[in-house]
């Protein structure tokens, strides 16, 4: 609708008057960048029911050998990195996969995880931005729900056939609610 359209640009107006924005790729990200990168996902890892898994050699690792397919953004504030996102780039898709912060900024998330992937995904021609699991605030922000698969072994085989079951149940309600969240909220016109 127009109502959210406008929403969406004042937000985007919002963030971007505080805080100087970067979108890195290639040679253009720097070890500091890694640096500040890693204190963010130490810190949302801190705050969030998650564990931090990645070390700092793995960012450095990945400047290193995968730079090319490697988009950082990155905002500063008075000269200090203060929040980031990190996606990685596909042959058509963008995939957003980390995001951190040290200073909270209104709408910022939103800036750098949703519509900086947009836009550069549209300046390169991408097809699609998967912008990663969970999160019902990616539906008004143009994201419909889409399925992800993992695999899991589960060592103790007296679980197995609980657990199956159980996933068996749970993926049936996954996919009506999915369904039922594109039907009631997706932000796209519906044809007739």
């Amino acid at each position: 609708s127009s109502g959210r359209r406008k929403t969406i640009r004042r937000e985007r107006r919002e963030a971007q008057a505080q805080v100087e924005i970067l979108s890195l790729t290639g040679s253009q990200i720097t070890e500091d960048h890694w640096d500040a990168f890693f204190a963010f996902y130490m810190d949302t890892g801190s705050r969030k029911w998650g564990r931090p898994y990645l070390n700092r050699l793995f960012f450095s690792l990945l400047g290193e050998r995968m730079a090319d397919r490697v988009l950082l953004v990155m905002a500063r504030r008075d000269g200090r990195w203060i929040a980031g996102a990190l996606n990685l780039i596909g042959d058509d898709c963008l995939y957003g996969r980390n995001w951190g912060c040290v200073e909270e900024v209104p709408f910022l998330h939103f800036e750098l995880c949703y519509y900086q992937a947009i836009d550069f995904a549209i300046s390169r021609g991408l097809a699609r931005v998967e912008a990663g699991a969970q999160g019902e605030h990616k539906i008004a922000r143009g994201y419909l729900p889409s399925a992800v698969y993992s695999t899991h072994f589960i060592a103790d085989p007296r679980l197995r056939a609980p657990v199956e079951d159980f996933l068996q149940r749970e993926r049936e309600a996954v996919e009506g609610e999915m369904e039922w969240l594109a039907d009631e909220y997706s932000p796209f016109r519906q044809g007739d």
